[in-house]
């Protein structure tokens, strides 16, 4: 496969690397800009993909290519080492200090970099990570978040050119998780840093992510966009029950009777509890397919008040034989309804056939 990106705006990878047991194998064509998710089960190769690019494991035969700038080609035997390498690594345990400060423990990053080059200004990362009131504390005073924003914060005072970020919230609990990652999509829209993001969350990869590199036994098995990649009905067998789609709106109105407010996308709207965002802000949200029912024609009287129009672009088998997956078309925004193989053949479910989508539940991202 060859880039399809400008080299000066992509970034590329060609990785081999065989250990006992595992082969990584991959060839990633990336934007240069914004968060691509590397995503996978264990032992899908994430991390060692991630190791390699950083090049902390250097893989037998690799060419590693960032916005133009060459780290290695073994082609060539080039191999620019890991501390010349204009990278933020953040590992899933910050790693600080002990004895030094949070403010010590950022001047330490920030020496790997000559005064000159420094790019990401101290004020602008205290402001975007909330960690200026920190400073003067020691690490065993932190939170598990606190830690771990420290952390980011450490990687972005070295003006990366890339951030790589390896399972950064896995160890922390859903409280944690849900305080940091606010932070983290203030990184996404306010940096210009490329980010290389491994999970295998699927709701923080639908939060965070632009791009979807999809790994499966060291191979990278799909790669692009997130929302077109989510919809692939060739793929969602690798994400099992978390099958669904992303989908991008826009906030419309605000129902104050029925603290409500109305979201909407091209193929229709949707219902939601009241939002804190203003009329005209974009906020994404996921559907997953299980939470998605067809219908031949509009059900009156329901609880479930999202209702779309669509038509049936394909149906493919599941993990499990009882059901199926259906593709669906709602004026040009993709859908994914999880049903059983009998109501499939009871709705006429094939392709062309126009249905009602019924959506129990919305996950806002945001």
């Amino acid at each position: 496969m060859s880039s399809t990106h400008n080299p000066e705006k992509s970034i590329h990878a060609r990785l081999r690397l065989d250990y006992p047991g595992f082969e990584l194998d991959v060839e990633l064509n990336l934007p240069g800009h914004g968060v691509t998710a590397l995503f996978g089960h264990s032992g899908s190769g994430k991390t060692t993909c991630l190791r390699c690019i950083a090049g902390l494991e250097r893989a037998q035969q690799a060419r590693v290519e960032i916005n133009g700038e060459l780290w290695q080609d073994s082609a060539s035997a080039l191999f620019v080492p890991v501390h010349r390498r204009a990278l933020g690594y953040v590992f899933q345990e910050p790693s600080l200090f002990p004895h030094l400060s949070v403010r010590r423990n950022l001047q330490y990053g920030m020496r790997r970099v000559d005064a000159g080059l420094r790019k990401v200004p101290w004020d602008r990362v205290m402001q975007l990570l909330g960690i200026g009131h920190l400073l003067e504390r020691m690490p065993q005073r932190l939170s598990g978040g606190e830690r771990q924003r420290v952390g980011i914060a450490r990687a972005l005072l070295t003006s990366p050119r890339l951030l790589l970020m390896d399972e950064p919230l896995a160890a922390l609990d859903l409280k944690r998780k849900n305080e940091i990652l606010p932070y983290l999509e203030r990184l996404h829209d306010d940096l210009e840093i490329p980010i290389l993001y491994v999970s295998h969350s699927p709701d923080e990869v639908a939060r965070l992510a632009d791009h979807l590199v999809l790994l499966e036994d060291g191979r990278a098995i799909a790669q692009g966009g997130l929302q077109q990649t989510l919809a692939r009905l060739d793929l969602p067998i690798a994400f099992g029950e978390d099958a669904g789609v992303l989908i991008q709106s826009t906030v419309s109105e605000h129902d104050d009777r029925y603290q409500l407010t109305r979201l909407v996308f091209r193929g229709g709207n949707v219902l939601v509890a009241r939002r804190p965002e203003a009329i005209g802000q974009p906020l994404r949200f996921r559907v997953s397919a299980r939470d998605v029912s067809l219908s031949i024609a509009p059900i009156e009287g329901s609880s479930i008040t999202n209702a779309l129009a669509v038509s049936v672009r394909e149906v493919v088998a599941t993990d499990t034989p009882a059901h199926v997956l259906v593709g669906l078309d709602a004026d040009g925004t993709p859908l994914l309804a999880r049903i059983t193989r009998r109501s499939a053949d009871q709705l006429g479910a094939t392709p062309g056939r126009r249905l009602w989508a019924q959506i129990k539940s919305v996950a806002l991202l945001g």
